[in-house]
C-alpha cells in the first residue's frame, strides 16, 4: 500500500461516546461541556496507562487503539468504574454515562494519526449496542481475552450492523457478577466464562492433562465453605482451598532499632501480595507479629497457626543498598524448600520488583502448576511504583503506625505522608494513608485540624477514582464514608473494597466490623468471622461486633463471652477502629 494511503496493521480498537448526549446538552450546556472534558481525562488517563493511544475525541465520542486487546478491554472496565465513582457525585439527572465498544480487527493508520477500515467500524457498532455505562466487545476480542482476565462474557447475540456484510456477534463484559451499566445479574444461559481456571483445582487439572494426554476426565469442584465449615455460594465468605502459608516477621539486621519498621512494612507488604493468590491461604501479620524478635520451632509454629508452609527472612539495609534474604521451609517438619537473597540498589522500584517476584517463587514452590495460573490472576492487582524511595519509605512507616497508635507517630506519619503528596500528587498509597490519617483526626481525636473528615473524603475519593482496583483505596474511601453517617453508600463502596481481595483479614475486619455498625448484622459477623479464620490470634476488637451483637439482642451472658482483650491477654481494650 502507498504511504499517503496509510498502513494496515491489527489492532485492538476502543470506541466510546455519551449515551443521551443532546439531552444533557439541552439541560446545561455550560455543565455538560465540563464534565465532559473531566471525563475524557480518566479516558486518557486509563488509555495511557494501559499502553493505548486516543487517536480522536470528535464530538462526545473517544476512539483509541491499543496493541494489546486485553489492555483495551482492562482499560474499558477501569474507565467505567472510575466514571462511576464520578457520576456518585453528580445528581441522577446530570450523571454521564459512556458506552464503550472493544475490537480486535484490520486498521488502516494514516501518517497524519487517523485510522480507518471496518475494525474501527465494527468497534463503533458494538459501543452502539452497550448499555449505558457498560463496555461491548466482538466476538473475535472476547476469544483473544481468554484465560487472561478476571471477567466473565454475557452472550448479545448477532446483529446486523450497518456497512459490515457479516452479522458481529457481541458479548457483554460481566464484573463481579453483574453485567456492566446493566441492572442485576445476565442470564446464566447465555453467560461465558473465559477459562481462567481458578485455584489449586485448575492447577490439578493441568497436571493431569500433561500425564494422560489425550484421556477424558472430569475433576469435581471443591464445595465453597465459611470459616465455620458451612456451605456457600457466596465467594467473598469463602475460605480458600489452597495451600496454608504464614510470613514470620522478617528480621531487622540493619543499624538501629529505628529500621525495624522498614523490616515490618516489607513483612506486610509480602503478606499482602501473597493473599491476591486466590486460593491460597495467608495468616495475616497481627497473627505473625508475636513471634518476632523470637527464636522459633518453624515445626511448632505450624502447627499453632494451623498452615503447611512457613516464610522467614531478614532485611539489611544501608544508605544504597539493600539485601533481603527469605527461606521457604515445610512447616510438618522444618525442611528446607527454597531460598533466595536479593542484593539490590536501594530505590522502591527494586523494592516493588522484589515482593512480586518472592510472591511468584513462592506460590511456585507450594503450589507447583498453579503457580502460573494464579500470577496472571493476580498480576492486575500489582502496585505501581511509587516515584521515589523516600515515598516508599512512608508508606513502610504508616503500617507501623498501626501497631502503635499513639499521637506522637501519627503526627509523625502524617507529616511525611503530606510531604510525598507535596511531590506526588498521584500516588494513590499515599492518598490513602493520608486519608485515614486525616480520619483519625476525626475519629480519635489525634492532632486535630480543621475539617479533618472533609479532608479525608476528598484525600480518599481522590484515591479511589486515581485506581479504582487498589484495594487499599476503596478501603479507606469506604471506611471514610462510614463516619459520614452516609450507610448505603458506605456499604456499597465497602463490598466494591472487599470483592478486590477477599482474603485480607486486614479489610475483611475492619470493614465487617463497620457493616455490622452500620445495621447488617449477618454480614458484617460473616466477613468479621473469616478474618479470624484468616487471623487467629486476631486483636480484641474483632469480637467487638459479635458482643454488640449480642446486646442489643438482650443477651446479656452471651454478650460477656465477647468482651473484648489483647492477643496475650492483658485486657487491654483498643476502639472498634484500627486506622
Amino acid at each position: 500500500m502507498a504511504v499517503d494511503e496509510g498502513l494496515r496493521k491489527l489492532a485492538a480498537i476502543l470506541a466510546a461516546d455519551v449515551a443521551g448526549y443532546s439531552r444533557l446538552m439541552a439541560d446545561d450546556e455550560r455543565a455538560t461541556v465540563r464534565t465532559l472534558t473531566a471525563y475524557r481525562e480518566i479516558f486518557s488517563a486509563n488509555v495511557g496507562a494501559h499502553q493505548g493511544r486516543i487517536v480522536d475525541t470528535a464530538g462526545d465520542s473517544v476512539l483509541a487503539t491499543f496493541d494489546s486487546v486485553v489492555e483495551a478491554v482492562e482499560a474499558a472496565v477501569e474507565v467505567q468504574r472510575a466514571l462511576g465513582l464520578r457520576n456518585e457525585e453528580l445528581p441522577g439527572h446530570r450523571q454521564m454515562h459512556f458506552r464503550i465498544g472493544v475490537n480486535l480487527g484490520d486498521i488502516i493508520h494514516r501518517d497524519d494519526g487517523t485510522i480507518y477500515g471496518d475494525g474501527v467500524n465494527i468497534a463503533a457498532r458494538l459501543e452502539s449496542l452497550a448499555e449505558p455505562g457498560g463496555v461491548m466487545v466482538a466476538d473475535i476480542a472476547a476469544q483473544a481475552i481468554e484465560g487472561k482476565l478476571g471477567v466473565d462474557l454475557a452472550d448479545a447475540g448477532a446483529h446486523e450492523v450497518k456497512n459490515i456484510a457479516k452479522p458481529v456477534r457481541a458479548w457483554r463484559v460481566v464484573v463481579e457478577g453483574e453485567v456492566l451499566g446493566a441492572a442485576g445479574p445476565p442470564d446464566a444461559k447465555t453467560l461465558r466464562r473465559p477459562k481462567l481456571v481458578a485455584g489449586l483445582v485448575a492447577g490439578l487439572a493441568i497436571l493431569v492433562g500433561l500425564a494422560v494426554w489425550g484421556l477424558t476426565i472430569r475433576i469435581e469442584v471443591p464445595q465453597m465453605v465459611k470459616a465455620d465449615g458451612t456451605p456457600t455460594d457466596d465467594p467473598v465468605l469463602a475460605m480458600p482451598i489452597g495451600p496454608s502459608i504464614a510470613v514470620l516477621p522478617f528480621e531487622n539486621l540493619s543499624d538501629g532499632e529505628e529500621r525495624s519498621y522498614f523490616a515490618d512494612g516489607l513483612t506486610e507488604e509480602l503478606i499482602t501480595a501473597l493473599s491476591r493468590f486466590q486460593d491460597l491461604k495467608v495468616i495475616a501479620r497481627h497473627s505473625t507479629l508475636r513471634y518476632k524478635d523470637q527464636a522459633v520451632d518453624v515445626r511448632a509454629v505450624a502447627e499453632e497457626l494451623v498452615v503447611g508452609y512457613i516464610v522467614v527472612g531478614s532485611v539489611r539495609r544501608s544508605t544504597d543498598a539493600v539485601r533481603i534474604t527469605v527461606q521457604l521451609l515445610e512447616g510438618q517438619d522444618g525442611s528446607h524448600l527454597w531460598s533466595e537473597t536479593y542484593d539490590r540498589a536501594l530505590t522502591a522500584a527494586n523494592l516493588i520488583a522484589i515482593q512480586d517476584e518472592l510472591a511468584s517463587q513462592i506460590v511456585d514452590r507450594v503450589a507447583g502448576a498453579y503457580g502460573e495460573i494464579a500470577r496472571r490472576m493476580a498480576a492486575a492487582a500489582r502496585k505501581k511504583s511509587p516515584a521515589s524511595l523516600d515515598s516508599y519509605d512512608c508508606i513502610l512507616r504508616a503500617y507501623a503506625f498501626l501497631e502503635v497508635l499513639t499521637p506522637e507517630e501519627h503526627l509523625r506519619v502524617r507529616d511525611c505522608l503530606e510531604a510525598v503528596i507535596a511531590e506526588d500528587p498521584d500516588n494513590v498509597e499515599a492518598l490513602a494513608w493520608l486519608a485515614s490519617r486525616y480520619a483519625e483526626e476525626f475519629a480519635l481525636g489525634f492532632n486535630p485540624e480543621p475539617e479533618s473528615l472533609e479532608r479525608a473524603l476528598t484525600m480518599a475519593r481522590r484515591a479511589a477514582r486515581l485506581d479504582p482496583s487498589n484495594q487499599w483505596a476503596r478501603h479507606i474511601y469506604a471506611w471514610v464514608l462510614f463516619f459520614t453517617g452516609d450507610f448505603t453508600e458506605f456499604r456499597a463502596e465497602a463490598e466494591r473494597a472487599i470483592q478486590l481481595n477477599p482474603n485480607n483479614a486486614l479489610t475483611l475486619g475492619d470493614l465487617g466490623l463497620q457493616i455490622a455498625y452500620s445495621g447488617e448484622w449477618e454480614r458484617g459477623l460473616a466477613l468479621v468471622q473469616k478474618a479470624i479464620a484468616l487471623n487467629p490470634f486476631h486483636p480484641g476488637w474483632y469480637l467487638f461486633p459479635f458482643y454488640f451483637e449480642r446486646y442489643y439482642a438482650n443477651d446479656y451472658a452471651t454478650a460477656l463471652d465477647y468482651q473484648p482483650v489483647d492477643e496475650v491477654g492483658t485486657g487491654h481494650k483498643r476502639p472498634g477502629l484500627i486506622l
